[in-house]
């Protein structure tokens, strides 16, 4: 059976397949279906952005799709940027200029009140509408300056609790053990494999 994931993020991208490789699927991503409409993450919370992305687009390719949205919530910052995180630095921001912002931000900050967390909702969803929807968590701190040349977004300034090192700074292998959209696709892994069982019967 083909998954769509709603995603044109190669970064984001290349995670999943990760996280999914042991699944009897084929997975293709919104790069391989030209006509897909673009979705507009405008709604209010990760959650309904999830959501929307999987029950429009699963409509839209008429197939089983699978759509994550991810959120840095920062407690100095009262949970910004939280839904805004890919946009923080502006609509057509990059990594470094969203980095950038944020330290800007927690200038001053000690260390101890950097505290953040990852938030990753799965939805998945099929023609038909919304299959389920989960969501993973991962908490950590801010550091004052980037390292690490791995990961994407956020993750060289974010260390998870329990790591020295920030999620640019660990393996691939590691950073897909720990962190919060691999805890949303474990949730993630339970609801496909529960559709494909009901689909082969």
């Amino acid at each position: 059976m083909q998954l769509l994931v709603a995603t044109r993020n190669r970064d984001k991208l290349r995670e999943l397949r990760a996280l999914l490789q042991e699944l009897n699927l084929d997975l293709l991503s919104a790069h391989d279906l030209r006509e897909l409409p673009e979705i507009v993450e405008d709604a209010d919370t990760i959650r309904d952005n999830a959501i929307k992305k999987a029950v429009h687009t699963a409509q839209a390719a008429r197939m089983l799709t699978l759509a994550d949205d991810t959120g840095l919530e920062v407690d100095a910052l009262q949970g910004a940027p939280g839904v805004r995180s890919a946009r923080f630095a502006g609509e057509q921001a990059t990594y470094y200029e969203n980095n950038k912002k944020l330290l800007g931000l927690l200038a001053g900050v000690p260390l101890e009140k950097r505290t953040a967390r990852f938030r990753c909702v799965v939805a998945v969803a099929d023609a038909n509408g919304l299959v389920d929807c989960v969501e993973g968590i991962c908490n950590g701190t801010i550091v004052e300056a980037e390292r690490g040349g791995g990961g994407f977004g956020y993750d060289p300034l974010f260390i998870p609790d329990g790591q020295v090192k920030t999620f640019a700074e660990l393996s691939p292998d590691i950073k897909n053990r720990i962190s919060h959209r691999a805890k949303a696709m474990q949730k993630a892994w339970a609801v496909l494999s529960r559709y494909l069982r009901e689909k082969s019967r």
